[in-house]
């Protein structure tokens, strides 16, 4: 065998290894993840490791994302609590943050929640802007909720609040856009790619389940 095809095998069987070391390789502040100045979680619940994504169902970015971030999600270890937040920043996304919060309520959030982005952004049988109360109702009815439930939801001061909630999360944590993953209510998750943010929101899990802390 000469000496240009050994190098095509070595490379070969290496390829596989520094793809494994790049998917293990340790998080680095200011380059995957930023450190977040007042951190705390969305909703503590004692034992979990929490990791939340900030998401629009009008954001074309999280309309992609959905399936790949579900079928993570989904592999997620018990002590580990995955949490969708709505942004609230105004106008149209807080209409749509309104009717996530009001499909939570009325108990089809599970059923309807991937169904919206294909509404908004595959079948655009939903508006991007100025959506309609009684377009959203009409939407969920689909799903066996009674328009006039629906809309009493979504006008309700208990949606409105988890609004606000979620408002307040996205200001303190500082999102720069959507979606954003964030672990633990300490780490802003960055990466190039989705691939990338998957890998160092596992990489986080990772380090928040071997002690945490805020180490670099």
């Amino acid at each position: 065998m000469t000496l240009f095809p050994r190098l095509i095998l070595l490379l070969c069987a290496l390829l596989p290894l520094a793809a494994c070391a790049a998917s293990n390789a340790t998080p680095v502040e200011g380059q995957d993840y930023e450190l977040i100045g007042q951190p705390g979680p969305f909703a503590p619940l004692a034992g979990k490791i929490e990791v939340v994504e900030v998401f629009g169902y009008t954001c074309p970015h999280c309309a992609h994302f959905e399936p790949q971030l579900e079928a993570w999600a989904a592999k997620l270890p018990a002590d580990v609590r995955f949490t969708p937040v709505p942004g609230a920043f105004g106008g149209y996304w807080d209409a749509y943050a309104r009717a996530f919060y009001a499909a939570e309520q009325v108990g089809v959030l599970k059923r309807s929640h991937a169904d919206v982005f294909k509404a908004l952004h595959e079948q655009r049988s939903l508006p991007v802007q100025n959506v309609s109360p009684s377009e959203l109702a009409n939407f969920y009815a689909s799903y066996g909720v009674q328009p006039d439930r629906f809309i009493e939801a979504l006008r309700s001061e208990a949606v409105e609040q988890k609004v606000r909630n979620a408002r307040t999360f996205a200001q303190r944590v500082r999102v720069p856009g959507t979606p954003a993953l964030i672990v633990n209510g300490k780490y802003l998750v960055r990466g190039a790619t989705f691939d990338d943010q998957l890998r160092i929101a596992s990489a986080l899990i990772a380090r928040e389940r071997a002690g945490g802390g805020r180490a670099r």
